[in-house]
């Protein structure tokens, strides 16, 4: 076969696309995924071993959007054209309502390609409507199907219930059943699933039942070359400069150069403090963060203002005035503050807690500049590909103070790293490359040379986790081998059971024990004695809990009227969070639980008193707990309690464990002195075994795994 013969049907139906000036934005289905999918487009048909790219959308006759919608052919350039289709309304509607124009769609779709000289000789779908279309063509027309999700169903249902919106509303709204369907669907058809890392592979398509692994291949987007380019002289003067400059001391020391929104996930917070600790690091450069862009701090959302005035108190401990610039916003194109750390001999760094991709790693690396980077999902594969910088631990502030220093302190090491990321992001992160890969796939399709080899496929029962797991953490560690065991039964059952972890600690600190344990990261977390619930994989925080829990709370209030009790001292700062106030507690001296509790409520402060392990005491709002913060997510995940099993092994996990919920006591040495009530209580089993051991007891105990499958 000549490969100069080949033809590609890309198929994007939702959105507004069109050749040239495309409206961004304009509303929430005119994003990324149109840009990316018109940019492959051009790519593509740039390449010399293809000859035609058709992009097929939908036909738009509305007056409400621009007339370009309305033209059936549009060309692009002299190999690639987009094809408008008539869906049955010409109308523009969100893609949650194009559910039944579908079929519409993909006959008239079918009709013209019959009359085409040539049939495609591959059909690649973008999102879950494209896949409902594509499989439809690819099974009646006998063509190779590719898919890219761009964003899944199943993701997008979890960060919508961390929202607070409840799964009857979801499905309402966004069609949610018909969207993943359609998803599970062309993934059991699809001859290769197309993403930008191996970390969109394991933490969202690896939670489909049609998953398979050997049709996944990681082609990441490119960067734009034209933008993001090394400089071209050793010039430092620019409005950039001057708006960093007057934050500044010596304003050319090399640039810590850190780029992200104000998000607690993109943990900017730890790289000042790791600044602020490293008196050699400060000795050495300036930390110029830009996050976000503002106007008016006061006007933030609360959560945004929080992790401002987080940074701000960091800055202020550390006294880092004159070594640190925050600019409220950028007032050059963003590819010049790439280009000013080049020039500086500086680096740049990400230390998010979770990072998907990592586009801003790229750009920096085009430009020129070393990385450090966080050892999470797409940086891993950016290190790995362009060998210009390290991977560090978010959580450990020395070993990010280290790896920055161990950048900027050797010149001929860090020429080499900013030499191997302008060579091999021309190589891996530009779409000349990924046009070459492409072909490549393209090719090994075409000739059958690697066949899928598909296993058994089967789907669930039930679209969505149908029970639960609730350990705290004391109950999982303990014995490493029993805990493998554990996270060896949660991995093979993680399709049908929601494995949670409920914790007194924070969450940076939760992150460190998962880590430093090797546990299975939970799906969900529900952290600070059940205050704040986080779920996997983006670590989306469940604001509508956060709400939830606000009403009556007044945390300054409590404080002052526990201050000066005797026998009660406050914890450090890391062990306090917004709705929780952390003391020590000494029974000998202090006043019982009784008290505090009626001192507060004749101060008119309604809230949840906990003491546990006989030592540590917190104050809750009167909404939050661990008990009520999973009976919260039972509700919007529509589990119902009794499919739930809880394990804890002290006094701040009884609230959980009563109910109609499955609870197990681990045996470890406190649970005979604050849960030693609880002997009678059903169901609550009493393992004799310690730690996971003894979760595992429960669970077979209970024939856990069996009562979620008959229902």
């Amino acid at each position: 076969m000549d490969n100069n013969q080949k033809y590609v049907l890309f198929i994007n139906i939702h959105g507004l696309i069109r050749e040239k000036d495309l409206e961004l934005g304009r509303d929430a289905d005119t994003g990324g995924q149109t840009k990316y999918v018109l940019e492959l487009t051009q790519a593509l048909s740039k390449h010399p071993d293809i000859k035609r790219v058709d992009l097929l959308t939908r036909l738009l006759i509305d007056p409400q959007v621009s007339e370009d919608y309305s033209q059936t052919t549009k060309t692009i350039n002299s190999k690639a054209s987009i094809i408008r289709i008539s869906s049955g309304t010409n109308n523009y509607i969100p893609k949650e309502e194009l559910w039944d124009c579908l079929d519409n769609f993909a006959d008239n779709a079918i009709a013209y390609l019959k009359k085409q000289e040539k049939m495609p000789d591959v059909i690649h779908s973008h999102y879950a409507d494209a896949g409902y279309v594509g499989i439809r063509l690819s099974h009646q027309l006998g063509i190779p199907l590719i898919f890219t999700g761009h964003s899944l169903g199943r993701s997008k249902r979890r960060r919508l219930l961390a929202a607070g919106i409840k799964g009857k509303v979801i499905e309402k709204r966004y069609n949610m059943n018909r969207r993943i369907d359609a998803e599970e669907e062309t993934l059991s058809s699809a001859q290769r699933i197309i993403t930008s890392t191996n970390h969109e592979i394991n933490e969202q398509y690896a939670q489909y039942d049609y998953y398979n692994q050997k049709q996944m291949q990681v082609i990441p987007p490119g960067v734009d070359l034209e933008r993001f380019y090394p400089p071209e002289e050793n010039k430092w003067e620019s409005k950039i400069f001057k708006n960093i400059a007057r934050f500044l001391t010596d304003p050319h020391k090399p640039i810590i150069l850190a780029i992200s929104r104000l998000d607690h996930r993109k943990n900017i917070q730890a790289l000042i403090q790791a600044f602020g600790e490293s008196k050699e690091l400060q000795e050495k450069a300036n930390l110029v963060v830009f996050a976000g862009i503002r106007n008016d701090a006061t006007d933030l959302e609360p959560d945004i203002q929080e992790v401002f005035k987080d940074l701000l108190l960091a800055i202020d401990l550390y006294d880092l005035y004159g070594k640190i610039a925050y600019p409220k916003t950028m007032v050059e194109d963003i590819s010049v503050v790439y280009r000013l750390a080049t020039i500086s001999g500086g680096v740049f760094v990400n230390p998010a807690l979770t990072e998907p991709f990592g586009l801003t790693l790229i750009e920096a690396a085009a430009s020129g500049v070393p990385i450090v980077a966080t050892k999470d999902g797409g940086p891993i594969d950016i290190i790995k590909n362009c060998q210009n910088g390290y991977l560090i631990n978010p959580l450990n502030t020395k070993e990010i103070a280290d790896t920055i220093l161990k950048v900027l302190q050797d010149e001929e090491k860090w020429q080499i790293l900013a030499n191997n990321g302008l060579e091999k992001v021309k190589k891996h992160y530009t779409w000349e490359s990924h046009a070459d890969t492409y072909n490549d796939m393209l090719q090994s399709i075409i000739e059958k040379a690697e066949p899928l080899q598909r296993g058994i496929l089967q789907r669930r029962s039930q679209m969505y986790h149908n029970g639960m797991i609730v350990s705290s953490e004391n109950s999982l560690l303990g014995d490493f081998e029993s805990l493998q065991e554990l996270m060896r039964i949660l991995k093979e059952k993680q399709n049908n059971i929601s494995f949670c972890l409920a914790t007194g600690r924070r969450l940076d600190a939760t992150l460190k024990v998962i880590r430093e344990n090797n546990i299975f990261q939970p799906e969900i977390m529900i952290t600070s004695l059940g205050t704040e619930i986080y779920y996997s994989p983006d670590l989306t925080q469940d604001d509508g809990w956060t709400n939830h829990i606000n009403y009556l709370w007044n945390r300054q209030r409590v404080a002052s009227l526990v201050k000066g009790m005797p026998g009660i001292k406050l914890q450090p700062k890391e062990q306090q969070s917004k709705h929780k106030v952390s003391y020590f507690y000494d029974p000998s001296c202090a006043p019982s639980i009784e008290e505090i509790k009626s001192i507060l409520l004749q101060n008119e402060q309604t809230v949840n008193v906990i003491l546990s392990f006989g030592q540590f005491l917190d104050i809750l709002p009167v909404r939050a707990s661990k008990g009520y913060a999973i009976r919260w997510i039972a509700q919007q995940r529509d589990i119902p309690l009794k499919q739930i099993l809880t394990v804890g092994d002290s006094g701040a996990d009884e609230d959980m464990m009563l109910g109609n919920t499955l609870s197990v006591v681990v045996a470890v040495n406190r649970h005979q002195e604050e849960l030693s009530k609880m002997l009678d209580v059903e169901p609550v089993y009493f393992s004799e075994k310690q730690f996971a051991a003894g979760i595992i007891d429960g669970l077979n105990y209970y024939n856990f795994f069996s009562l979620c499958e008959e229902t």
